[in-house]
């Protein structure tokens, strides 16, 4: 059974999930950790629960964008969990020295603010992993490399529960709100995203369960509507670049479009303000323009910059 904590991430509820699952008996899994910042908060949720946070055994990455892993090194140093991650990110927790640095380009003097602190993970302690079963306890666990929203983004199928746990690839969905898609910069690639979905759907999961936030229990549907809006975001995006608009113009033009999108489907003021805490504007702008420039320049002839 699928226990939820919130990580009440900058106080805020709904922002960031966190999977818990028993192995065994004393014997623990979380899927993703938050960031450092809510370390403390996904302790307490632990205990809250009626678990030991020293039995926490394992972590199950999704990614290591630190919203997702931020915290992986806290778990590890403190209660000895053993961070299970794609190849590609596997090197980036033991030596987090270029992740910090991309996500300070990002994020500047909001970085301790937002994540707090990062440091290294003993490679011993760090499993690279994808494409692949493994045994925690009592659960058969497959990793499956699902880019798109990252090079190095992992699923996990535990088949027995016929759930998967789907990190940011199968989007952001906020209690009943719309699924839409995370596009931070700078590895957004829609071609391997849309091959991603399709090998989520092969499995025929039951629940799919997002970082932000929770269970989807209608799968299917939300994969198809967060598909429809991946195409739909990227050729608003495409049109304002072949307009030749810059990217301060272009984020105040999204925000309005994305806040639209959310309020015509029902969604509620408050959880707009939850979606842009969960899904920044800037990011997705960022991100998409970054995909056009890299994978589709003769696209955007008006664009004249580096790629």
């Amino acid at each position: 059974m699928v226990r939820l904590i919130d990580a009440l991430h900058l106080g805020t509820p709904n922002v960031i999930s966190i999977g818990l699952l028993q192995a065994a008996p004393g014997e623990l899994i979380l899927v993703d950790t938050g960031p450092e910042t809510v370390f403390g908060a996904v302790v307490a949720g632990v205990q809250n629960l009626g678990y030991e946070p020293r039995n926490v055994r394992h972590i199950l990455a999704s990614h290591i964008h630190l919203d997702h892993t931020g915290a992986a090194w806290r778990w590890a140093q403190e209660f000895g969990a053993n961070i299970y991650v794609h190849p590609k990110g596997a090197p980036h927790l033991v030596d987090p020295s270029k992740l910090l640095a991309s996500a300070t380009r990002i994020y500047g003097d909001k970085m301790n603010h937002l994540w707090g602190a990062i440091e290294a993970i003993p490679s011993r302690q760090v499993i690279a992993a994808t494409d692949c079963e493994f045994r925690l306890g009592n659960l058969l666990i497959r990793a499956i490399s699902t880019p798109g929203h990252a090079s190095h983004h992992n699923a996990y199928w535990i088949e027995s529960q016929q759930i998967v746990f789907a990190g940011d690839v199968a989007g952001v969905k906020i209690g009943t709100g719309p699924t839409i898609p995370p596009l931070p910069p700078p590895e957004i690639n829609l071609e391997l995203w849309r091959a991603s979905l399709e090998k989520i759907r092969a499995l025929k999961p039951a629940s799919i369960y997002v970082t932000h936030f929770g269970e989807i229990k209608d799968p299917f549907a939300s994969l198809d509507e967060l598909e429809r809006r991946l195409a739909n975001w990227a050729d608003w995006m495409k049109q304002r670049m072949r307009e030749g608009k810059s990217e301060e113009e272009i984020l105040p033009e999204f925000r309005r479009f994305a806040e639209a999108e959310l309020r015509t489907a029902g969604t509620s003021e408050e959880c707009v303000k939850t979606y842009e805490r969960a899904n920044p504007a800037s990011m997705s702008v960022a991100g998409l323009i970054r995909y056009w420039r890299r994978h589709h320049p003769e696209e955007i002839p008006a664009y004249a910059g580096p790629t």
